[in-house]
């Protein structure tokens, strides 16, 4: 393999090698053949070190200067071949968390404009970040959140022509797949999706006994459950009135601000106990402005944990945001354009230990650190559970 320069890393070539053995070395087990082995190390390497799109073609002639032979066989390794991702999610992961102790699992979608002629999973698509509709492929990653550390660990796109499995359905399904698999421990998940906080969302949640964090709609309905408040038990009220009406319970707070490292943020944050999707749950939501409302309601079934946790565990969404723009073009999490999608799932799984390898070998912007929490958070009250 070339050792190249690390251009653009900011890690030197030695450096770069040596953590790129040690990660692959830690995720790779599970394929047997040695040549899948060193195909493999191809590839992530050459997702860090070649400059402009992470195209199969440009990886083959820049990083061992093959002609088309080489092109056509890494293109096999990756849309062809037999080799499964999930046992290596699963060792990333694992790998993660012998290096720092999980805090909690961020879901967030990836838009990624069509990038070619046959691509998998391709349709018109709505982006509810950019407010706009979009021509290509919707996925969703499920994110490992520590301290200084945000990395992608698991992935599940959203195919158009599925009708049986739903925008929402989706992103649960990927993100429960991932935790079960892993044996990473029981922590929160923080789904960051529009309008996910839905009755179908909360009871699979329930059921999975999994902690979860939710956006809520400004609009969701919700019944006020606090005995002690006016208004307990009366007549729905949307997320955003509820907040409204208990805005003399807030408190301030202080946060590391995501997009600015080292620099230090406040707001005021309030929880109150709801009854939201049939289930006793916490509504909470900051202002960073008094005088306005709320900027975003949460639910969650940690109810005993206190908001301002809560408010600083959702801050890990703002690092993840960070850490993918960052990936886009350093790892080429949307460059893979094939038509086939086990090809996408492994092209981002390599992605994904890319970024591993150069967050461990210091080639990315530190991650802004949020206050740890130094205790483990209250888990919900579940019933016993059932199978999903």
């Amino acid at each position: 393999m070339d050792t190249g320069t690390g251009s653009g890393t900011g890690v030197g070539p030695e450096r770069l090698d040596e953590v790129v053995e040690e990660v692959c070395a830690a995720v790779f087990p599970s394929l047997r053949r040695r040549d899948q082995r060193e195909r493999g190390r191809q590839y992530v390497r050459g997702l860090i070190t070649v400059e402009g799109r992470k195209s199969i073609r440009n990886m083959a002639h820049q990083t061992r200067g093959g002609g088309p032979a080489e092109e056509q066989a890494l293109h096999h390794f990756i849309a062809g071949s037999t080799w499964e991702w999930e046992p290596i999610r699963a060792a990333l992961t694992r790998y993660l968390v012998r290096a720092a102790p999980l805090n909690a699992w961020v879901v967030q979608p990836m838009a990624i404009p069509r990038g070619g002629e046959h691509s998998a999973g391709v349709g018109n698509r709505f982006d509810p970040y950019q407010g706009q509709m979009f021509q290509g492929q919707q996925a969703f990653g499920t994110w490992f959140t520590s301290g200084g550390v945000a990395t992608p660990v698991g992935w599940r796109m959203h195919r158009e022509d599925d009708a049986e499995e739903p925008y929402e359905t989706c992103a649960l399904s990927g993100v429960l797949e991932t935790v079960r698999s892993t044996g990473a421990g029981v922590r929160p998940v923080v789904l960051d999706v529009p309008d996910i906080a839905t009755r179908a969302t909360v009871n699979r949640f329930a059921r999975a006994r999994v902690p979860l964090l939710a956006r809520a709609g400004a609009g969701a309905r919700m019944v006020l459950a606090d005995v002690r408040l006016p208004g307990s038990g009366a007549a729905p009220m949307t997320a955003r009135d509820v907040l409204q009406s208990v805005r003399g319970l807030r408190a301030p707070l202080e946060w590391a601000d995501p997009d600015r490292p080292g620099a230090r943020r406040s707001s005021l944050v309030a929880g109150v106990r709801v009854v939201f999707a049939g289930r006793e749950m916490l509504l909470f939501g900051e202002w960073t402005e008094a005088r306005r409302q709320p900027v975003q309601p949460w639910v969650t079934d940690l109810t005993r944990a206190a908001p301002a946790a809560l408010v600083r565990m959702t801050k890990e969404t703002g690092r993840v945001s960070r850490a993918a723009g960052t990936s886009l073009g350093r790892v080429g999490l949307r460059d893979y354009v094939g038509r086939s999608p086990a090809g996408w799932h492994r092209h981002v799984t390599l992605a994904s230990i890319a970024h591993a390898a150069l967050w461990q070998a210091g080639g990315l912007p530190a991650a802004a650190r949020t206050t740890p929490v130094n205790r483990p958070l209250p888990r919900p009250r579940h019933p016993t559970p059932t199978p999903c």
